[in-house]
């Protein structure tokens, strides 16, 4: 360490007469001394990968209700217009329509509009943007009648008849 001491003490004095550091091996302040400083250029190309650690929460039986619940409004909701088409056929006095009929004309007519979007409309986000603007205008307009007749009940006569209750 002295030595150490009398090399800095020759390299501040003078800097002309500076003779080569030997480095001892034994000395660990001398090693932490001669690691290179890596420029913020070289560190952009070169960053050593750290391991990562991933904590996952178990999730409980309310995170997998939560996801059907989604999926199945998620669900309904793409089909909007067709349930709703099918709602409006099954309030014509003597037609009454089951379950599986009621959700099979829903998924044909809400294909039937999507396609009439697809050919009239180019490119498939555009349409897609379109449709999700037609379901949601469909809800509005069947929360509209929902809170305008209160007689009508309609999503407790659709739920209903998606269900298959007469």
């Amino acid at each position: 360490m002295s030595e150490e001491l009398n090399q800095n003490e020759i390299t501040t004095e003078t800097p002309a007469e500076v003779a080569p550091v030997v480095e001892n091996e034994t000395a660990p302040e001398s090693q932490a001394e001669s690691i290179p400083q890596e420029t913020p250029e070289e560190e952009s190309y070169a960053t050593p990968t750290q391991p990562q650690v991933i904590v996952q929460r178990e999730r409980g039986f309310s995170h997998y209700v939560g996801f059907a619940l989604l999926s199945v409004l998620c669900i309904c909701f793409y089909f909007m217009p067709g349930i709703a088409l099918t709602f409006a056929i099954s309030l014509i006095p003597g037609i009454s329509l089951g379950a599986v009929a009621a959700w099979t004309f829903s998924a044909i007519f809400s294909v039937i509009a999507w396609a009439i979007f697809k050919m009239k409309i180019k490119g498939f986000k555009k349409s897609f943007y379109f449709y999700i603007g037609l379901c949601v205008l469909i809800t509005i307009l069947l929360v509209v009648i929902e809170v305008l007749t209160e007689e009508t009940n309609v999503f407790a006569r659709i739920f209903s008849l998606l269900c298959g209750a007469s």
